[in-house]
């Protein structure tokens, strides 16, 4: 009896471990299933996808090398609009007064500190005010790094009489003229893909007229471009050397005057008189001459009509002795 009670036992053992390990099996079989479904269908979709882009743009090839085309374009707009690495562009300007001893030596030695800092001189006028004493003026262009040293050189070389500095900050519009040049670009460029594409004469025509427009627009944003790069990266400085006073000048002269200078003061407003006078006569000698001749004819008119009053007087006949007229 206990012999057939184990073996029963044994027997519903074993056969729940084969039901477990079918069961096992089973959910292997159907997980196994699942995944390879669903990798399927990702493949699938994958295998849809790939072609619908492709023809998204037309031709998958032609597509693939126009991305790295469009690419670098965007990389060198990109280049073009942005800033310059070095911050901010500032234009800066001065004007100095200098009181020298000697005015070429000066103005020799001005040239020479703007060439030895890199810049040049871009104008320069002297003007002799006698036989000794000349001035001069000077325009000066030197890089931005030294311009506050080329101004202490400047103001040392004589007596600084007047000195002004201006600082202008121009990096917005650095920054708006790169940017408006990249998109003028661009602009052009589309302008003359569709001059490629056009068939009809007139379509050419007009892209023609569009291209011209636009490349000039682009021209005057280099211009501007170019000049904005010239005055951020050359300061300008104007430098006025002038000779000290003559010696002995201290204005006594013009406090006390003697006699030379009373005496051509006096010549001076004789001359100025006269002159005055003539002035004044030439200016009424027309109608002195109008009146002088009115004068004449009034008394030659006035002589001949007393006379034809006593030309009947004198023609009447002479009386007789008797008081009477003869027959």
């Amino acid at each position: 009896m206990r012999s057939g009670k184990r073996s029963g036992r044994s027997f519903v053992r074993a056969r729940a471990v084969l039901v477990a390990g079918m069961l096992g099996v089973l959910l292997a079989v159907a997980g196994c299933a699942a995944s390879g479904d669903s990798s399927g269908s990702n493949a699938k979709a994958d295998v849809r996808s790939g072609p619908r882009e492709g023809f998204a743009d037309g031709d998958g090839g032609a597509a693939a090398s126009a991305a790295p085309e469009e690419q670098a374009d965007g990389k060198a707009a990109g280049k073009d609009a942005a800033p310059k690495p070095g911050g901010t562009h500032v234009i800066r300007t001065a004007t100095l007064s200098v009181e020298v001893k000697s005015v070429p030596k000066a103005a020799a030695a001005a040239r020479g500190v703007a060439e030895g800092a890199g810049g040049l001189v871009a104008s320069e006028n002297t003007e002799r005010l006698d036989d000794t004493y000349e001035t001069s003026h000077l325009v000066l262009r030197v890089p931005q790094e030294r311009f506050q040293e080329v101004l202490r050189e400047l103001a040392g070389s004589g007596k600084l009489l007047s000195r002004t500095s201006n600082a202008k900050d121009v990096t917005d519009q650095v920054v708006d003229v790169e940017s408006r040049i990249a998109t003028q670009r661009a602009s052009v460029a589309r302008v003359r893909e569709l001059m490629d594409q056009a068939e009809r004469i007139s379509d050419v025509v007009a892209l023609e007229g569009e291209l011209s427009s636009r490349q000039s627009d682009l021209e005057s944003l280099l211009a501007q471009q170019a000049s904005l790069k010239d005055r951020t990266s050359l300061a300008t400085i104007t430098l006025d050397l002038t000779p000290p006073d003559a010696p002995g000048d201290d204005g006594s002269k013009d406090e006390d005057p003697g006699f030379l200078d009373a005496l051509g003061g006096g010549w001076d407003a004789f001359v100025t008189m006269l002159r005055w006078i003539a002035v004044a006569f030439g200016a009424a000698f027309p109608f002195l001459i109008t009146v002088a001749v009115a004068v004449v004819v009034w008394r030659v008119l006035r002589k001949r009509r007393a006379a034809r009053r006593a030309a009947p007087a004198v023609t009447a006949a002479p009386a007789g002795k008797d008081g009477a007229s003869a027959p």
